[in-house]
């Protein structure tokens, strides 16, 4: 029960008491009153009428008809006259009803006065002893009707006393509930101060809570500036601070097509080659600063070019267009030798590719953006720093290349050409904790079951992410109906991004609820960062099913995770580039120590991925990790069987 409600039920049980009690020490009090009055009432009748009748002479029948007619014309209970020579007593009894009070009150305070009693003389001659009681009825009816009366004035009395107590909890009640909706203004990141109540005690709460607020709101005041940051996020990118996919593409395709735009344009796609790779192998670090070096690359030409537009539109990809015609290929002919001369000295293995295309207007944005990725999928095909120019229809051809990647991808999915593969995960003990699932497509009837690295970028760029992870984890239900293991698939970010997704994946472990309890799905650590409301949209629907939700690939962004304690996520699994030699470099593993332990304090599980050397595998056991998967384990687990 609340504090509120407890507060009324005391000061309800409370006048209730109060008003009990009123009622029956007015009751009790009335009781003996009017006993009392009518011991005094017989009394003094008893004494009248020995007075009367001792002015019979003793004469027998007069001292009978003048107590009968007394008690005809009196309200009494009984008059009784016991001669004093021994004769028959006179006695006459009836009791009169009570009216107005009920029985059962009649019953409850039962009025018995003593009767009066009086001796009767003729001069000095005793003639007997009368004895007089009263009829009590009218003292019930004056009781009842009292009693009512006072119960009814206490009543008054308690309904204002209930409004009085009804302010007083209400002034109780509006601070605590600004005290817990300050609370929930904490948990949501909003720093909310409420006025100091006249309680004292509540405003001593109040008083701890603005000062709370107040160290708080001090420590997040240098976030202040991500309010300018949201503006730019809506339009831009936020590592490299170009226009991102949807403005970069809502600006190209106005130059296309409205009466003031190009009439000749140019479009340069850059790609870095194997940057999750790279990210895996060397860290985030690394890839963002060959990011952050591109940007930079493309934005000091763009503004050399009056009329350039340029934008990031993935996390690999950029874009450039020229606002005139027939200098596309020059154009990444002089990106491509000025990156080839800064990218090797960040990281030997980066490298990009460049696709240009030479576009007129109001040529449709998908066939442009189809001969374009035409052009750059055979420059990638080529090697480092490789440039195509698309002037023709070949291969999968202008305006027909993503619908082709879309119905090859559609076509191996429907037809069923798909299969997971299985990876161990372990504990210290070396029992299986789950199966790592990576999903592999068939592109081509007679082909080989191609790797995500292959076909994910065609998936990314035909939206079939969300078609491509269904597929997944439907594979992963059947299988562990099968034999009853438990299996973990990775989920693509951009699935995130369709509302349906999460609902989706609900209804197939609503379908299979015992397999369900045994999935186990994980998103890349970016979409944590870039997609923190999906990404707990996500876990919040699949845990009503038991499934568990995590992160793979996480590194140096996890402290970039805004609010982990409230995304409800089961596990994470520390990055290759992140324990990799961790048995010989002390730092490193201080890392890994810290970070199992920050997220062992929210309950959250951390897996070591990519381990391939057994002193790694003990460092990382040391450092407390709970599951290791990898080379490694892949042969624990062999070596097992």
């Amino acid at each position: 029960m609340s504090l509120i409600r407890q507060i009324w039920a005391l000061l309800l049980f409370t006048l209730f008491l109060a008003l009990l009690g009123s009622v029956s020490v007015n009751l009790l009090s009335s009781r003996s009153y009017m006993q009392t009055q009518l011991q005094i009432k017989n009394s003094d009748n008893a004494t009248a009428l020995a007075l009367a009748l001792s002015q019979q002479h003793g004469d027998r029948v007069l001292i009978d008809l003048l107590l009968a007619a007394q008690f005809d014309t009196g309200a009494y209970r009984e008059i009784r006259f016991d001669p004093a020579d021994g004769s028959a007593p006179f006695v006459r009894v009836g009791e009169l009803a009570a009216r107005k009070a009920p029985q059962w009150f009649v019953r409850l305070v039962a009025i018995d006065p003593e009767p009066g009693v009086a001796q009767v003389s003729d001069g000095w001659r005793a003639l007997g002893k009368v004895q007089v009681t009263s009829s009590v009825a009218f003292a019930y009816d004056d009781l009842w009707r009292g009693s009512l009366q006072a119960a009814l004035a206490l009543a008054a009395v308690g309904l204002l006393a209930g409004l009085v107590g009804t302010v007083g909890v209400m002034r109780i009640r509006g601070p605590l509930a600004e005290a817990v909706d300050q609370a929930h203004a904490l948990v949501d990141g909003r720093f909310v101060t409420v006025p100091e109540p006249q309680v004292p005690e509540l405003r001593s709460l109040t008083q701890a809570m603005n000062a709370m607020v107040a160290r708080l709101k001090t420590t997040f005041d240098a976030q202040a500036l991500q309010v300018d940051h949201l503006r730019r996020q809506a339009h831009f990118d936020v590592l490299t601070s170009l226009s991102n996919r949807s403005h970069f593409l809502g600006e190209f395709e106005a130059a296309l097509h409205r009466e003031d735009g190009f009439e000749e344009c140019g479009l340069v796609l850059l790609r870095v080659r194997d940057l999750d790779g790279i990210n895996r192998q060397v860290g985030h670090a690394v890839g963002d600063r060959a990011l952050s070096t591109i940007a930079e690359t493309l934005r000091l030409y763009s503004e050399r070019v009056h009329g350039c537009l340029v934008g990031r539109l993935n996390g690999s990809d950029f874009a450039l267009c020229l606002p005139v015609g027939g200098v596309a290929l020059e154009t990444a002919q002089a990106l491509a030798a000025a990156l080839h001369a800064l990218l090797p000295g960040l990281e030997p293995s980066l490298a990009v590719s460049f696709g240009a295309l030479e576009v007129r207007h109001e040529t449709p944005l998908a066939k442009a953006l189809g001969a374009a990725d035409e052009a750059l999928a055979r420059a990638e095909a080529r090697g480092a720093y490789a440039i195509e120019l698309c002037v023709q229809e070949e291969g999968l051809g202008v305006g027909r290349g993503q619908h082709a990647w879309r119905k090859g991808l559609g076509d191996a999915l429907a037809q069923g050409r798909s299969r997971l593969v299985d990876f161990p995960l372990i504990d210290a003990a070396g029992a299986l904790v789950h199966i790592e699932c990576p999903l592999r497509l068939q592109l081509q009837p007679e082909g080989p079951f191609e790797v995500a690295a292959r076909w994910l970028p065609l998936a990314l760029r035909a939206r079939l992410t969300a078609e491509v992870d269904a597929r997944a984890v439907q594979l992963a239900l059947e299988a562990i109906a099968r034999d009853g293991r438990p299996r973990c698939v990775n989920l693509s970010p951009a699935s995130l991004a369709d509302s349906a997704f999460a609902p989706r994946l609900r209804a197939l472990a609503s379908a299979a609820p015992r397999a369900a309890s045994a999935l186990w799905l994980e998103v890349a650590e970016p979409a944590a960062v870039e997609r923190f409301a999906q990404v707990q949209e996500l876990v919040a629907q699949l845990h009503q099913r038991g499934v568990r939700v995590g992160l793979e690939h996480v590194g140096a962004r996890l402290t970039q995770i805004e609010h982990l304690f409230e995304a409800g996520l089961d596990f994470v699994k520390l990055d290759i580039s992140v324990t990799r030699g961790v048995a010989n470099d002390a730092a490193r593993a201080n890392f890994v120590r810290g970070s199992v332990e920050l997220l062992h304090g929210l309950s959250i599980q951390v897996f070591a991925e990519g381990v391939n050397d057994a002193d790694d595998a003990r460092a990382l056991w040391a450092c407390g990790v709970d599951g290791i998967t990898g080379p490694w384990a892949s042969a624990q687990a062999g070596d097992a069987t």
